[in-house]
């Protein structure tokens, strides 16, 4: 194992990476209960995203260490699965939506074998992606903040401060601020705790009941996909371009700016170039196919593999552990089940989560309008008119007008260009998906 993994080479030891994914699966197991709570709201049973949810995360995670040797964890992104209700609530039913997020997966899978992907990524400018990080933030906080009655509808204002004497909004309330505390003082796991916490009160208040803990994993669900010719048909009879589109582009960001940044906390990036990168994203795009064939949004690397970094991991050990412990929890589907009927356990790590990818606003430059207009574009339309997408799309359309208008048309990569037609035309005459 420790030349498999090349522990020495990396200055690490087995406890060290055992310690180190613990760590990281703590951090990021909120995932296991946020994950189907999002989901279900798009008609997907509980029980199905739950088991999808640690099957992707087993063969995503499994896939970077064993083929990548890198200390990180994939799992259902958070931000995807809010976009993926919002593609079912346009008028298409769940395992056609999963049709959409299987095709991206594919195309993801095989961008990882072109120099395409770079390309893709040096094309969109630095602004846009900042803001799509910022207002994907934005959504899933404003998500976890309505689901849990903290924010209401109203007629007047379509949205206002929900009941404060509410037990649930108090909770959440003590979930959130109780996350922070912990964060600030920097305790491991400091989500997952608190969910621990807040699942605690609301047993003694009476808000939550359990109906026995562990139960073997159960698979009795259809497959979401059966025939690999089928997705395609679906995304062009619904015309789900939108939505493949969105998830592909979202998920390359995604992953490689987390990967970026896990890899040089853990000073694994020799020169600006990553050993077995092409491997790194295939454990992503791998993690998305079986995902949704199974019932689950897109994966993502996760920025929380950080925590296992400083834990002292370096190496594909970390991100082994990390798969062994989403695997073990498939066994504790009534625990997870009971937790989920309560917003206040689940709500706050949207909130905060969502806070944390608010930081990326400070990468753009407000100074200069012909980037902050489309960056503000997306940020504020995101939440605002409940769809990823239509941000994305927005911000693409306008970055190249705003640019052009102040002479800096050449300024604008081409495949910009290429991407502002395409949302124009599916934004104006294919629905808006």
């Amino acid at each position: 194992m420790s030349n498999f993994f090349r522990l020495k080479e990396n200055n690490t030891t087995i406890q060290t990476e055992i310690i180190a994914g613990l760590t990281t699966f703590l951090t990021m197991a909120y995932i296991i209960v946020v994950n189907p709570v999002i989901l279900s709201a798009a008609g997907v049973p509980f029980n199905q995203v739950f088991m999808a949810t640690i099957l992707a995360a087993v063969v995503g995670t499994g896939w970077m260490a064993l083929a990548a040797n890198y200390p990180i964890g994939i799992a259902p992104g958070l931000g995807m699965n809010a976009y993926f209700v919002t593609v079912v609530a346009s008028g298409v039913d769940y395992k056609t939506a999963f049709a959409s997020v299987f095709i991206a997966g594919l195309i993801f899978l095989l961008l990882s074998f072109t120099s395409l992907r770079e390309k893709l990524i040096i094309a969109i400018p630095e602004t846009l992606k900042s803001a799509i990080t910022a207002g994907i933030g934005l959504f899933i906080a404003f998500v976890g903040l309505r689901l849990s009655g903290v924010i209401v509808a109203d007629e007047a204002n379509l949205v206002k401060l929900g009941d404060l004497h509410s037990l649930g909004v108090i909770l959440t309330l003590i979930g959130i601020i109780l996350s922070v505390i912990l964060m600030l003082l920097n305790v491991r796991g400091a989500l997952f705790i608190s969910m621990v916490v807040i699942a605690v009160i609301s047993y003694f208040t009476g808000q939550i009941k359990f109906d026995g803990f562990m139960a073997l994993p159960n698979f009795g669900h259809d497959l979401m996909i059966t025939n690999p010719i089928t997705p395609f048909k679906d995304v062009i009879e619904n015309g789900l371009y939108g939505a493949v589109l969105s998830f592909l582009l979202i998920t390359i960001f995604d992953t490689t700016g987390t990967m970026i940044a896990v890899t040089k906390k853990a000073g694994l990036m020799k020169d600006g170039n990553l050993e077995n990168a092409k491997q790194a994203l295939l454990a992503d795009a791998v993690g998305t196919t079986v995902g949704a064939v199974f019932g689950t949004s897109p994966t993502s690397a996760y920025i929380e593999s950080g925590t296992g970094v400083a834990a002292g991991g370096r190496t594909g050990l970390t991100a082994l552990t990390i798969a062994v412990m989403f695997a073990i929890s498939s066994f504790f589907f009534p625990v997870v089940s009971a937790i989920s009927s309560v917003s206040a356990i689940t709500a706050p790590a949207l909130v905060i989560v969502g806070s944390m990818m608010m930081a990326s606003a400070a990468e753009i430059h407000w100074d200069d309008l012909s980037e902050a207009f489309p960056a503000f574009i997306v940020i504020v339309t995101m939440p605002l008119t409940n769809s990823i997408a239509t941000g994305l799309a927005l911000g693409f359309i306008t970055y190249p007008i705003t640019k052009a208008v102040t002479g800096k048309f050449k300024d604008v990569h081409p495949l910009v260009y290429v991407f502002a037609v395409l949302f124009f035309i599916q934004m104006f005459f294919l629905g808006g998906h």
